[in-house]
């Protein structure tokens, strides 16, 4: 783990407003010099690239210096939608970006039996009753932004009897909606979250945590400042959507006297083009199999990336650029690329891998001779040491890197040209050998034995260096080439359903690859850079022992891509 030093300065504490509120409340003695965050999803999903954002802050403010703390609490209080399953991929994630909650494991069900007695307490005090309205009901009742809010007709039932009425709910007398329990504040706040927002209500739903003991759960809003209170978190950091209901956050600490009272601060969630941040959406594209699970390494779910071969290094840096404001912003997906192939570029060894292989032959290199030909692991790293690759007369190219007539300043093969193949020889293209249907199946090709090694004794230069595999020793992989999984950068805008919106192409299979034999023992998990293709990774789901499957994790920037793609608008 690369977790921010517990040493960090206090000027490197400022680089944003909310460590900028801290540092002011270190200094000024709050809360006597504590800080404790949380960090508290609801276990109804997989975790995404956006709950990277609020992980890497809250655990990221609790290390960067001793005795500060960073909870992780499950929001457990809707048993129809939460599971096990969600919980524990929740814990992989965490770990995997490199944090540790220690013993601060908390589930917002640890708390039910006290937050019941508060709920109580505030009956006591004439500040919540039991509601016999229906949802469609309460939401009438409700008002609008322009309207006020009106009393419910249950509003002012006496304190005995919501007791009553809370305590039958509890033993399971009514129906699901039958009742709910509401705080009584405001209904005619312009605050909605203020008239009288409910706190309980009704689910008879076994919970992974407590069984059959609860028939009745508490309400986030409710729930949310209430565990915080009791955990004695002293800044409540969320997303801005939250923003609006930081009054009724206060209300119920103020009302009930806690002891601890959390400070609520806001930042804007992350948006990422060309994806989805909603939980409910990613799991329809689960649910109707638009996708092949969560972690399909098109989804921007943490598990997906870890499969696609992201590094939790690059997430933590794509969090720490696009930094933490009060602004919502759209962040271009190029900026998470880079994060990725800055990360990966130093430590991840080359190899030769040909994607769509096209079969050249080399009339003059002798029928049966193999060479073994010496290739660094890193151009820039000489400790991750070389390995032998084989060369023979019969190799396989790309067929990208062949153009029969070659276009303006394509500088790789094509009939009468000579280019380099990468730490071997220069070859020419010498004749094309088509199918029937027309098809270009075989190159031929010379070689000039007297530029081993890649460079000419004459001197002279090729502009276009080739990788290649030899075809006697290469071995055949399947290779998923992952694209964005939306076509639209802001998928649903306008209204539009945002499944319209999903790329066709945002994965490509090739089962005929050809990579070199250096590959044989590759293990799941393992990153490469295919040499001018990008960053690739054994998968570690299909990837297994039998079998040889690698992840595009991204592109390398190609330069003759954008030329070809300048190109084509140019003739439109």
């Amino acid at each position: 783990m690369t977790a921010p030093s517990a040493n960090t300065t206090e000027a490197s504490l400022q680089n944003d407003f909310i460590r900028q509120i801290i540092a002011d409340d270190i200094k000024a003695n709050k809360n006597d010099g504590r800080v404790v965050t949380r960090f508290p999803p609801e276990p109804n999903g997989y975790l995404h690239i956006g709950h990277a954002k609020s992980i890497c802050l809250n655990f990221g403010i609790a290390a960067e210096q001793e005795g500060r703390q960073c909870y992780l609490r499950f929001d457990d209080t809707n048993p129809s939608k939460e599971s096990v399953e969600y919980v524990e991929s929740i814990k992989t994630d965490v770990h995997w970006l490199g944090y540790d909650w220690e013993d601060r494991l908390r589930h917002s069900s640890d708390y039910f039996d006290q937050l019941y007695e508060y709920a109580v307490a505030l009956i006591k005090m004439g500040k919540a009753y039991v509601c016999s309205l229906t949802a469609e009901q309460i939401k009438g009742y409700r008002g609008t932004l322009r309207e006020q809010g009106k009393n419910s007709p249950y509003r002012d039932r006496s304190i005995e009897e919501n007791i009553d009425l809370f305590e039958r709910m509890k033993a399971g007398e009514f129906a699901d909606g039958e009742q709910v329990l509401r705080a009584k504040i405001d209904m005619a706040s312009p605050n909605l979250n203020l008239r009288d927002p409910t706190i309980y209500r009704i689910k008879k739903v076994p919970h992974q945590m407590t069984g059959d003991k609860w028939c009745i759960y508490p309400m986030y809003d409710f729930t949310h400042c209430l565990s915080d209170a009791i955990e004695g978190i002293t800044h409540s950091l969320c997303t801005l959507e939250f923003e609006d209901h930081r009054p009724l956050y206060d209300w119920f600490l103020d009302t009930l006297k806690t002891a601890c009272h959390p400070q609520q601060i806001e930042f804007a969630r992350l948006s990422l083009n060309y994806t989805v941040m909603s939980k409910r959406k990613l799991q329809e594209l689960v649910e109707n199999q638009h996708v092949n699970g969560w972690d399909d390494p098109r989804m921007p779910t943490l598990s997906g990336m870890r499969r696609r071969g992201y590094t939790p290094e690059a997430i933590r840096e794509f969090c720490d650029r696009i930094g933490v404001t009060k602004n919502d912003t759209h962040i271009e997906m190029g900026v998470l690329e880079n994060c990725i192939r800055s990360d990966l570029d130093p430590k991840t060894v080359r190899v030769m891998a040909v994607l769509k292989p096209l079969r050249v032959v080399i009339e003059n290199y002798p029928e049966g001779q193999v060479e073994q030909l010496e290739a660094p692991y890193h151009p820039n790293d000489a400790s991750m040491g070389s390995r032998q690759v084989p060369f023979s007369r019969v190799l396989y190219l790309e067929q990208d890197d062949f153009r029969e007539v070659p276009p303006k300043k394509f500088f790789r093969l094509a009939p009468g040209r000579e280019v380099r193949l990468r730490y071997a020889y220069f070859i020419t293209c010498q004749a094309v050998i088509k199918n029937e249907q027309g098809e270009i199946v075989e190159l031929r090709c010379t070689y000039d034995p007297e530029t081993r090694g890649g460079s000419a004794p004459d001197g002279r230069k090729v502009k276009g260096t080739l990788h290649w595999v030899s075809e006697p020793h290469a071995i055949t992989a399947e290779i998923r080439l992952y694209d964005r999984l939306f076509n639209q950068p802001n998928p649903g805008a306008g209204g539009i359903d945002f499944k319209a919106a999903l790329n066709p192409n945002s994965m490509e299979i090739l089962t005929n690859s050809q990579v070199e034999p250096s590959l044989a023992n590759a293990v799941a998990g393992i990153r490469y850079q295919f040499e001018r293709q990008g960053y690739f990774c054994v998968d570690s789901v299909d990837g297994l022992e039998g079998a040889l499957v690698f992840n595009r994790i991204v592109t390398l920037r190609d330069s003759w891509a954008k030329i070809e793609k300048a190109n084509y608008k140019d003739s439109l």
